[in-house]
């Protein structure tokens, strides 16, 4: 069940916000609790079961972790530390690692198809397994390191590490940023209608804007490079820029908006990131839950910056190698991962000295080329068609003009939809619409009714496209 859809939108959605409210302070919890595991069932009907397995061992053993000290708490740690990475890697990372296994034992004459035929058959990734994941991760560091009390109460773990609007594509949230939520949290009208606007602006970046580009991306990354052109390679991908910095930036804003209307308060995903000058702003700016989980969590415990250059630059390569293996397993992400932490670890350097004297408009014209070339490899199937659609995109070809003709997939719809994109990925154009309402709406009552005016058509529009277009997943539903 996805945001956009009808059954979220006209049946879910409507159904949990009326029993929330009629379930009172002291039921909400254990409702909420309820409504996000019936709504990871509704995709996941088995792996539900795991997703509640990993909310109990969790909350065992941090209780065991957090009443044990000396040699009995490190065994406590790293034993709850290895349930939730062992779990990750079954699911997640064997078929990755055998297949490539394999590969090599062929290639030496030590092994058959045969023999790794049980790869075949292996369960489908559990949808958002990397998210819940990484939370209950979140609330084993915050026991461990004191930041927070253990939660002794296993429906409040429950709902921390299950709760659907941040569940399965995230923003990922810290134990200790919500755990005084969790307990208590001021619900009100104003409050809810901040969300509703918040949650109608996600769907219509991901339906209007996001869902729009993506089939022109979808059609240029899918032809052969005999066939596609120069032009079109360069529109495939900023198309594809475009998509998942609206579907994920989307989703984002619909989870923290269905957050206000529930009374919690997420922590903010994005911010901008395609305004930036280099990488490193880029990684303050994109996914920022994601960033700052990986900077506490494992670069600052590894030495950080506070190291010799060079185990700096080491460590940044494994947290960006980590960070590409934990989208996706397979080499695609962890090159795309790779080559942004090489370009981290260069901008420490003298490098980035020289890229601060460049004037502005050179900066941003670097930062993009990166993160372009970047996105190639991450929505190629295979490294060679990454390596063969960057040969085109910098070597002039014409193609097949009937096939990657821009003029033929490049309709109007899309062309709105990539213009607005790429406006809306700059705040120049909110600042000004803020501006013109500061000059002609004098009251904060007229501004909130222009605003709520606004969210409603919106809205309308944004239902019809959901209730005519096909189904459309989420990109970051796959991680």
């Amino acid at each position: 069940m996805v945001f956009s859809s009808p059954i979220f939108l006209f049946g879910f959605l409507p159904l949990i916000l009326l029993g929330y409210f009629f379930a009172g302070k002291s039921g909400r919890n254990l409702f909420l609790l309820v409504a996000s595991l019936f709504f990871y069932a509704w995709g996941e009907p088995i792996f539900v079961l795991l997703l509640i397995f990993s909310i109990l061992a969790n909350y065992g053993l941090a209780l065991r972790l957090r009443g044990s000290s000396g040699e009995g708490r490190k065994i406590s740690f790293w034993v709850v530390i290895s349930l939730n990475l062992g779990l990750l890697f079954l699911f997640k990372y064997l078929p990755f690692v055998v297949g490539n296994l394999q590969l090599a034992l062929e290639s030496w004459g030590l092994g058959s198809r045969s023999s790794f035929a049980w790869v075949d058959s292996w369960p489908a990734m559990p949808i958002g397994i990397s998210f819940f994941t990484f939370q209950a991760l979140s609330y084993v560091f915050d026991v461990t390191r004191g930041v927070c009390p253990v939660q002794r109460n296993p429906l409040k773990l429950g709902l921390y590490i299950a709760m659907f609007p941040q569940l399965i594509a995230g923003p990922i949230v810290r134990y200790s940023e919500i755990r005084q939520q969790i307990d208590e949290r001021h619900w009100n009208l104003d409050s809810f209608s901040q969300g509703a606007i918040r949650f109608t602006i996600g769907l219509a970046k991901k339906v209007l804007v996001a869902d729009t580009v993506a089939r022109v991306a979808e059609v240029y990354f899918s032809i052969s490079s005999d066939a596609l052109s120069t032009p079109a390679a360069w529109i495939g991908v900023l198309c594809f820029a475009v998509q998942i910095y609206f579907d994920f930036s989307g989703y984002s804003d619909m989870a923290i908006g269905i957050g206000k209307m529930l009374g919690f308060r997420y922590p903010e995903n994005f911010n901008y990131p395609y305004i930036s000058r280099n990488v490193r702003e880029f990684w303050r700016r994109w996914h920022m839950t994601l960033s700052r989980w990986f900077r506490d969590y494992l670069y600052i415990p590894m030495g950080g910056s506070r190291v010799t250059s060079w185990r700096m630059g080491l460590n940044l390569l494994t947290v960006f190698v980590l960070c590409g293996l934990w989208h996706g397993a397979s080499w695609n992400f962890l090159i795309w991962g790779l080559f942004h932490g090489v370009f981290m670890s260069l901008e420490r350097t003298k490098f980035g000295s020289f890229l601060e004297s460049l004037p502005r408009i050179a900066q941003h014209f670097y930062l993009l080329m990166v993160v372009l070339v970047s996105w190639v490899f991450f929505r190629s199937e295979t490294v060679s068609g990454a390596f063969s659609y960057l040969a085109v995109m910098f070597t002039w070809q014409g193609g097949d003009p009937l096939v990657s003709s821009l003029s033929r997939h490049l309709g109007n719809d899309a062309l709105l939809a990539l213009s607005v994109g790429v406006i809306l990925s700059s705040p120049f154009a909110l600042n000004l619409a803020r501006g013109i309402q500061g000059r002609v709406i004098r009251t904060s009552w007229q501004a909130s009714l222009v605003q709520r005016i606004g969210a409603l058509l919106l809205l309308a529009v944004s239902v019809l496209v959901v209730a005519s277009n096909a189904y459309s997943p989420f990109l970051y539903f796959r991680f």
